[in-house]
This record gives structure tokens, C-alpha cells and sequence, in this order.
């Protein structure tokens, strides 16, 4: 990784179950309190792993597509009680399909986050540790489609500087010339695709993967600091299935804006939502206070 990161090196099964738990109640969760704290934290994840680049990949890439969720919702989406305006074909702009497609655009955004972040810590070999034995299939054609983007993006460059080097560029000459280069590269792209994942089944077939009784290596122990942080997320979880449950982060939208009853318990639920989401954070930032206490001593 580009990055120490001190949640990566937790086990596997505690880095999944956390994961599992932030996408599934950024997904589930539409309360705007809780979409706003997923969302903050998913950036400030990402930048923590990946550095400022991230944050400029995300401003790319996930706004424009929660700027889109938003358009959809507002030009298809009528439902509502309190009309606001007239679009120009008549049909009617409500608040509360504005305030939806606020909410929807925040979802979309905090997932993709979220996802990038995923993405990152759960390496391949982490879900082929963790799903190799029980679905050994889907966990390779997972890992396998993981690790294509970036090496397919990282090859993709490889050709098209060789490329430019014997005078076939994509970006300079004549539009028919361009294209045959461009179609010359992309030839090339999906013959290497297609060459490395027979090589690849060939590889593991070779090897008993999948296999009955077939062992296999593994570095990852399963220790009491991982029993804890896993126990911490159980806790979290549990809370937070408690409050929604409860209706304290319950938020309707249709047909009219709603919300659900302010009560203690759904502040607990809030605020154990909020711990779950900056645990990551959490754990980096102690690490860090760590090693600056450990420098000053010496």
C-alpha cells in the first residue's frame, strides 16, 4: 500500500466485517446525519490512505456521478407533497424529491467512497484467504477481477508509450491513422486480457486450487487484538440496528418530510454510528500519537 495504515493489519475478518458494516448501512441508512458522517468519513479515509489524490480522483469521479443521481432523481422523481415550481414539460418540482435526490447524491458519493477504500485495504490475497476454502471459485474470479483494473490500466500505459515510441500514436497524426493505432492497442489490451487468465486458471488448476483436503499458506493469525477490534465493530453494529429499529434513525422522504423521534436512544445509536465510522481514523491517530511519544522519549 502507498500508505501505513494501522486497520490494515488487522485480520482480514475484521477489516470485511467493518467494511461490510459501513457500505451496508451508508446504503440503508437514508437519515442525512448519518449519510453526512459516512460521507466526511470515507473521504477522510481515502485521503488518509491514499494521500490528496484521492480526494481529487473522488471530486472526478464520484461527484460528477452523484451530481447525476441528483439530476435524475430531480427530473424523473414527482412524488411529494410541496411543490416548489413547474418544470417546463409541467410536471411539478417538489421539496421532497429535492431533499431525496440531496440525499441520494450523498449515498452514491459516501458508497464510492467507501468502495475506494475497500478496495485498497481488502487486498486479493486478504479475500482469497478469507473466501478460498468455502467458494474458492467466486473468491478467484473476485481477486482475479480486482487486480485486473489496475494492471490492465498499468499495461495499457506500457503499450501505448512502445507505441509512440515507433511513431503510432494516439494523440498525434491524421484521424484515420490515430484510430488504426487506437484500434492496434486495444487489439493488443484484450490479448494479454485474455492470455493472463487462461495462464492464471491454468496456474491454479495446476496447483489443486479448490481442491478437497488442499491446505494452503497463510500469514494471517487471528489474535486477541483482533478479537477485540472485531467485538468493538459487533458493538457498534448492534447499537446502531438498535437505534434503526427503534425509529430513531428512521427519515422518510414521501410523501412528505419526516423524521423520526429525537430521543436519547437514538443519539446513543448516532454517535455509536459515528465511532464506527472513524475507528479506522481512530486507530491511525493513536499509532501516530504513539510514535511521536516514542520519538520525544528517545
Amino acid at each position: 500500500m502507498s500508505r501505513r495504515d494501522s486497520f490494515s493489519g488487522f485480520h482480514p475478518l475484521v477489516n470485511f466485517v467493518y467494511f461490510a458494516l459501513v457500505i451496508g448501512f451508508t446504503m440503508f441508512l437514508a437519515h442525512p446525519v448519518c449519510l453526512a458522517v459516512s460521507l466526511v468519513c470515507g473521504v477522510c479515509y481515502g485521503v488518509s490512505l491514499n494521500g490528496a489524490g484521492a480526494l481529487r480522483a473522488q471530486l472526478s469521479f464520484a461527484l460528477p456521478m452523484a451530481g447525476l443521481t441528483a439530476l435524475i432523481n430531480l427530473l424523473f422523481n414527482h412524488r411529494g407533497s410541496t411543490v416548489l415550481a413547474r418544470l417546463p414539460g409541467g410536471s411539478p418540482l417538489t421539496l421532497e424529491s429535492a431533499a431525496w435526490a440531496l440525499a441520494a447524491a450523498a449515498m452514491v458519493w459516501a458508497a464510492a467512497a467507501w468502495f475506494s477504500c475497500c478496495n485498497r485495504v481488502m487486498t486479493p490475497d486478504k479475500l482469497l484467504y478469507l473466501f478460498g476454502r468455502a467458494i474458492p471459485s467466486t473468491a478467484l474470479v473476485l481477486t482475479m477481477t480486482m487486480g485486473l483494473a489496475p494492471r490492465f490500466r498499468r499495461r495499457l500505459q506500457a503499450v501505448v508509450q512502445a507505441q509512440r515510441c515507433v511513431g503510432r500514436s494516439v494523440t498525434e497524426g491524421p484521424l484515420k491513422e490515430r484510430l488504426q493505432n487506437a484500434v492496434t492497442i486495444l487489439s493488443a489490451m484484450l490479448t494479454w486480457s485474455l492470455e493472463s487468465s487462461v495462464t492464471t486458471a491454468d496456474s491454479m488448476k495446476s496447483r489443486g486450487y479448490g481442491l478437497p483436503g488442499r491446505t494452503s499458506f497463510s500469514l494471517y493469525r487471528f489474535t486477541a487484538r483482533d478479537g477485540a477490534a472485531l467485538a468493538w465493530l459487533a458493538f457498534c453494529g448492534l447499537i446502531v440496528l438498535w437505534g434503526r429499529m427503534g425509529g430513531g434513525l428512521t427519515w422518510t422522504y414521501f410523501p412528505a418530510v419526516t423524521m423520526g423521534e429525537a430521543t436519547p436512544a437514538a443519539a446513543v445509536a448516532l454517535t455509536a454510528y459515528l465511532a464506527l465510522c472513524l475507528t479506522p481514523l481512530i486507530l491511525q491517530g493513536k499509532e501516530a500519537l504513539a510514535w511521536r511519544c516514542s520519538t520525544c522519549a528517545m
